[in-house]
């Protein structure tokens, strides 16, 4: 039976709300016509205080009562049987407008708006015209103004009646308790200033009402303006939002102390101990604990209140010695939120740094594996050499023109795995250098042509060096597949130094031709990662390393600087 009561009570709350609110409002009507003396009036009030727990915001529908709240309940409506009068329905009539009027700002749905709004101006009207009269003692003796309470508010019921029915069940059952005690203050200050006004003047209850209506309107006014004045100027707003980002810790030394604390720490774990071990200072706060991924520390003492930062890189825990209030919750939530921004920038910039790191160890294995490379392309031409020809003394003279500079390269590369940091910008003379290459590449039918290669024009060693092999080794590999293939060599330091090495075989495939020199690329002659190293090289020189042509029969590689190095010959 008890459960079908509950089931019943929920059903009629949720779906029969407008009734249920009309026959409350019309219980405390009449009560209110009837006088507070009458043995009615205070029955009535019994259940409109009834059909009030039926309706109120507070606590759902199915919520159960327990022992304790029906006790107060009984207290409640015991105590407004006995001490029923003037004053104490003034302050239950005021309540209930401010509980009205503090809900009436949720709803979403224009109907149910419409219909709280019409509640509270009822209620308010029967509080400023009918019960702070009566509750003062004057008693307003026009026949006008009573019908008009009598029968004129109860016309409000008939068109909260006929407005269309909208569930609440959906809508919040909460009260903005900022705007409903702004409102039990509103109307508590008209009451008294209405009487203040009668006995300084000496005016009636009406022109009294009129006078305190238009100074509080004036006063909000200037409130308003003062809230967010035109001019220019930070008003109270602005002073009120300094105060919410203060609470407990100002916000301008939290954010100083974190940009110190990130420029004296590198480490992202160390500096998000430090953070929190600063928080321990304010007076609201006894201890916490930080954890991140891949470490965690905690500071100070545990408590029953705890207040939660979570994000995707951290957590932070702390504990207060009471109840932290939603505006302290809001306020940590923002300087939690700082917090994740100035890790989130350490841990970017820690990776950058290892980032760094792993580019240059890339940089430095790539130019080590080129050289190593080079060298392996050395010692295949004798080992070739030392399989075709069977004189001892030719193969013995091609050693000896080979080794030094295979030495020497040998040694480069050596210095490199010892100091990677080590930008060589070794220079050498043209001639030098020139005689050297057609040294080293005699007997392979390849053309040399030189023009202005003098002593006073230097040359970058290792790139000449590493453009040379790379440039005439694809073009004995091309050879090697195309025995027709013709190859010549070019070195012309007149008005600017060029390097140029072409041949006479097939041309560059145009799909490879189009991403040659810009990274690596597979192909069945060996063009790729050595001319990328190259051209990378040369662009860090001031030289740049170029395909001149590519056509059929005519393949040319160009390498050339907009200016060439000169000094006296020593």
């Amino acid at each position: 039976m008890r459960q079908k009561i509950y089931s019943f009570a929920e059903r009629f709350s949720g779906r029969h709300w407008p009734p249920l609110v009309i026959a409350m409002l019309a219980c405390l009507h009449v009560a209110a016509m009837m006088g507070v003396d009458g043995l009615w009036a205070r029955g009535l009030m019994v259940a409109h205080l009834g059909l009030f727990m039926l309706w109120q915001p507070f606590m759902r529908a199915q919520h159960r009562l327990r022992a304790p709240q029906i006790l107060v309940i009984g207290l409640a409506a015991v105590g407004l049987v006995l001490f029923f009068n003037w004053p104490v329905l003034g302050l239950w009539t005021a309540l209930l407008a401010a509980v009205v009027g503090g809900k009436v700002f949720l709803f979403r749905a224009r109907w149910q708006r419409l219909f709280y709004l019409a509640t509270f101006f009822y209620l308010a009207t029967l509080f400023l015209v009918w019960i702070v009269p009566n509750g003062f003692g004057m008693a307003l003796h026009s026949a006008a103004v009573t019908q008009l309470v009598e029968y004129g508010l109860p016309l409000l019921f008939v068109a909260m009646w006929l407005m269309p029915s909208e569930s609440d069940v959906e809508e919040p059952q909460i009260i903005d308790l900022f705007y409903a005690t702004l409102l039990f203050l509103l109307l508590i200050a008209l009451a008294l200033g209405s009487f203040a006004f009668m006995v300084v003047q000496g005016a009636t209850y009406p022109m009294a009402l009129v006078y305190t209506l238009i100074t509080i309107a004036a006063v909000l006014m200037a409130l308003s303006l003062a809230w967010n004045p035109r001019a220019g100027v930070s008003g109270l707003s602005m002073l009120f939002s300094r105060y919410l980002l203060s609470i407990g810790l100002p916000f301008e030394q939290w954010l100083r102390f974190l940009a110190a604390l990130s420029r004296a720490e590198t480490d992202p774990e160390r500096f998000l101990d430090g953070a929190c071990e600063d928080l321990s200072r304010l007076p609201w706060v006894v201890g916490g604990r930080w954890e991140t991924a891949v470490a965690a520390g905690d500071f100070g003492t545990q408590s029953d209140h705890r207040i939660d930062y979570e994000c995707n890189e951290f957590s932070i825990h702390l504990y207060s010695k009471v109840r932290p209030s939603p505006a302290l919750m809001w306020h940590f939530n923002l300087l939690g939120q700082l917090l994740a921004q100035f890790y989130v920038a350490k841990l970017r910039e820690r990776t950058l740094r290892e980032q760094s790191y792993m580019h240059a160890l890339h940089q430095t294995g790539a130019k080590v594996t080129h050289d190593v490379k080079n060298l392996l392309q050395s010692l295949n031409v004798l080992c070739s050499a030392a399989d075709r020809d069977g004189d001892p003394a030719a193969l013995n003279a091609l050693v000896r023109r080979h080794l030094p500079t295979i030495t020497q390269r040998l040694q480069g590369t050596i210095e490199k795995l010892q100091r990677p940091e080590t930008n060589s910008t070794r220079l050498i003379q043209a001639d030098i250098w020139w005689e050297q290459l057609q040294r080293l590449h005699q007997g392979l039918d390849v053309e040399f042509r030189g023009e202005g290669v003098t002593s006073e024009v230097l040359l970058p060693k290792e790139l000449f060096d590493s453009a040379a092999d790379n440039l005439l080794q694809n073009a004995l590999e091309k050879r090697r597949i195309q025995p027709t293939v013709r190859i010549r060599v070019e070195l012309r330091c007149e008005d600017r130094i060029r390097f140029v090495v072409s041949d006479t075989g097939a041309a560059i495939p145009e799909d490879v031709a189009r991403k040659l020199l810009q990274g690596p690329v597979p192909s069945e002659t060996g063009y790729g990662v050595g001319l990328y190293q190259v051209a990378r090289q040369a662009a860090q020189a001031g030289f740049e390393l170029r395909v001149a042509l590519n056509a059929p029969g005519s393949v040319c590689f160009e390498l050339s600087a907009a200016g060439a190095e000169r000094s006296e010959a020593a």
